[in-house]
């Protein structure tokens, strides 16, 4: 009876081992193939920033379009000029004089090719040229048939000698006073575009009628004789 009992005990106990066993076996294991994808994400190398591209020089110009950029700035020019020319506001002067012209200290005194007189009227290749390159200041004073009220000064230097001098600008009104629009250093250059460079100076609407321009020159401020060819006075 006691061997009966031991046996069913020891069958029992074989019994839940078997069942350990069992279940044991049927525990799921992980997926090789995601365990493989997983440890390859991790460990995948990060990839390189690209370096940024080096900036591109811009291409150097052929020939030809350096004779067409060329030919471009020349028209500019022509347009600007003819518009200037033809401005139905503007007159040129009908007399002038200067406070000195180039060669009056020689003995045979100053050329006509140098007269003050050669800045009246439209342009047309005729310049006064003054008698000092940098020393002190030279004035070209310039009348006008109809007096107006005042916007505008265009002042035309043959090339452009003596752009940079220009360091006041007056005007006349009809009682005589003079009467200052512009004073200062000019930031206006040479126009390599054409044969001339204007100088061109706005300002507000005067409350008087201007008859005349007086244009001042500080010699020291461009080195070299100061040549202009005609002055316009702007206004209605």
């Amino acid at each position: 009876m006691k061997k009966s009992a031991n046996m069913s005990s020891l069958l029992s106990a074989l019994l839940a081992i078997s069942c350990l066993i069992v279940v044991g076996c049927n525990k799921k294991t992980p997926d090789a193939t995601a365990v493989a994808s997983a440890s390859a994400v991790v460990n995948a190398p990060t990839a390189a920033t690209p370096a940024p591209k080096a900036s591109q020089e811009p291409a150097e110009e052929t020939p030809e379009q350096q004779e067409m950029a060329k030919k471009k700035a020349l028209m500019d020019y022509a347009k600007m000029e003819d518009q200037y020319i033809n401005d139905s506001k503007a007159q040129w002067a009908r007399d002038a004089k200067a406070s000195s012209t180039f060669g009056e200290k020689d003995g045979s005194g100053p050329s006509s090719s140098n007269l003050a007189t050669n800045a009246k009227g439209p342009v047309d290749g005729k310049d006064w040229t003054n008698n000092n390159q940098d020393i002190g200041f030279d004035w070209l004073e310039l009348s006008y048939e109809k007096p107006v009220a005042a916007t505008e000064v265009r002042v035309v230097f043959e090339g452009g000698d003596g752009v940079e001098a220009i360091s006041k600008i007056e005007l006349q009104s009809t009682d005589g006073k003079w009467n200052t629009v512009w004073e200062g250093i000019s930031d206006q250059k040479r126009d390599n575009r054409g044969s001339r460079t204007w100088y061109v100076r706005s300002f507000e609407k005067t409350n008087y009628k201007a008859k005349a321009v007086k244009v001042t020159l500080a010699n020291n401020l461009e080195r070299g004789y100061k040549v202009i060819d005609a002055v316009q006075l702007v206004g209605e």
